[in-house]
């Protein structure tokens, strides 16, 4: 049988107690427990992102301008999302974290149905809203999870396994809600998109274990003993590498979510001629073959670059920790050039190939940076130190990026006379440039993880 650790008020529990804290989870159990936090999180990014494919037939159905896209993309989801992070990680921090994954699965796969029947800009921003008051309770409650059923040295691919739910979910978003909204229209796909989540919910209630509930008398003490918000915010104030490595992929979230919102008006607007003959060629409409093309290539690439920085962390990270910090890096400014090229390119193909390489790119990050947020605290803090993480990353990546970038688009737009297609263009442009200062971040962090671990 594998052994996990199981957390007390300052750290591990002591060997007087070691008997307490080894509940009988099996190495396959803890595959198959992966494996269902994963397909959760490939929910979550289905539900949350299928809305990027959509936003030019929603935008034509409610006659919006871009600013309002990027609000329903990002703003309206993002701020709820962010926001209600912090009580559900408190919950998390002292509760059974399955019941919360369980409820707030349900909530938002309910929410993502709702946004179909919206008639209007106001309801459906309503909508979203939903979604995001239930996956606010899904990433930290998972992280905490994983960390308590996974070995220290194997931590970083354990949380880059889980975050290849990104790239994943994030496929079956476009690809799925292309298709869905060619043939049936994108209130479609919005009803389609929410059924997986419903039948998830039900088997991660009955077939998830809770650690705490394993160790008996133990997890009384490690309820009362885990620690508030600012008791997590005080400690963290000293560690200087974990906000570097927050804000670092805060404006990594900036631009991936801000460009995800426009990836497919991008294409439809700059290459729209191209797009439609190579979708005659497959046999297909635009959409779906934009869905199709972005999302198989986009999340292929970055679920191969969310498992290699996990391995990569994992592997280093034995000999040197600072690894963490130089991935993300070294990432950044390699993915730099290969970025502004699709934004320039006059072949879409050309284009849309690249985006395997940024994809690849743009997920090397999750394992190292969200393994810091566990390791630099005690068990006790870990629900709430990845809470906190995912603020800086959501407010600047879900709650700016899309409504930031879809305003900068309509100002070059109409004051700078650039058209809606170069308007765009530049505003992509723009941001990728000015988001390259997310490597010095990481360089800067790279200097001080070593010494900021603790468990």
């Amino acid at each position: 049988m594998t052994e996990i650790a199981v957390p007390t008020g300052e750290g591990l529990v002591d060997e007087s107690e070691a008997h307490l804290a080894r509940p009988l989870l099996s190495a396959a159990y803890r595959r198959y427990a992966l494996w269902v936090l994963l397909l959760i999180y490939v929910v979550n990014f289905l539900d949350r992102q299928v809305i990027n494919i959509l936003a030019e037939p929603i935008k034509n159905d409610l006659h919006l301008l871009d600013w309002q896209v990027g609000l329903l993309s990002g703003f309206a989801f993002g701020l709820v999302y962010t926001v209600l992070g912090f009580p559900l990680a408190r919950a998390a921090d002292r509760g059974n974290r399955v019941w919360i994954i369980s409820a707030c699965l349900t909530a938002w796969s309910g929410f993502t149905a709702v946004c179909g029947l919206a008639q209007n800009f106001g309801q459906l921003v309503a909508a979203r809203a939903g979604v995001g008051i239930g996956e606010a309770g899904c990433t930290p409650t998972s992280h905490a999870l994983i960390a308590d059923y996974t070995p220290k040295e194997k931590r970083a691919s354990a949380l880059a396994f889980y975050a290849m739910g990104t790239p994943i979910g994030s496929l079956l978003g476009l690809a799925i809600g292309g298709f869905l909204s060619d043939f049936f229209g994108w209130r479609v796909a919005f009803l389609v998109a929410a059924i997986p989540g419903l039948g998830l919910a039900i088997l991660s209630f009955f077939t998830l274990k809770e650690p705490r509930r394993l160790i008996g008398k133990a997890s009384e003490r490690v309820t009362e003993e885990m620690a508030s918000f600012g008791e997590t915010l005080r400690y963290l104030s000293r560690k200087r590498a974990f906000w570097l490595l927050a804000w670092g992929a805060g404006i990594r979230a900036f631009l991936g979510y801000g460009h995800a919102a426009f990836s497919a008006s991008f294409f439809y607007r700059s290459h729209g001629a191209e797009i439609a003959a190579l979708a005659h060629q497959f046999g297909m409409r635009p959409q779906t073959f934009v869905g199709l093309s972005l999302g198989v290539i986009g999340g292929v690439a970055g679920t191969f670059g969310s498992w290699l920085g996990g391995q990569i962390a994992d592997r280093w990270g034995k000999r040197d920790l600072r690894v963490y910090g130089s991935i993300p890096a070294i990432a950044v400014i390699a993915a730099l050039p290969f970025t502004l090229l699709i934004y320039t390119t006059n072949s879409a193909v050309l284009a849309i190939a690249l985006t395997s390489v940024t994809g690849i790119m743009g997920s090397l990050w999750y394992g190292p940076v969200y393994s810091s947020a566990q390791g630099m605290v005690p068990p006790k803090m870990r629900a709430m130190s990845a809470s906190m993480m995912l603020f800086v990353i959501n407010f600047l990546g879900l709650v700016l990026g899309a409504i930031c970038i879809g305003a900068l688009a309509d100002l070059l737009n109409k004051v700078g006379g650039l058209g809606k297609a170069e308007g765009l263009r530049w505003a992509l442009i723009s941001s990728t440039i000015a988001g390259s200062v997310s490597a010095l971040l990481f360089w800067l962090a790279r200097r001080r993880v070593r010494e900021e671990m603790v468990s």
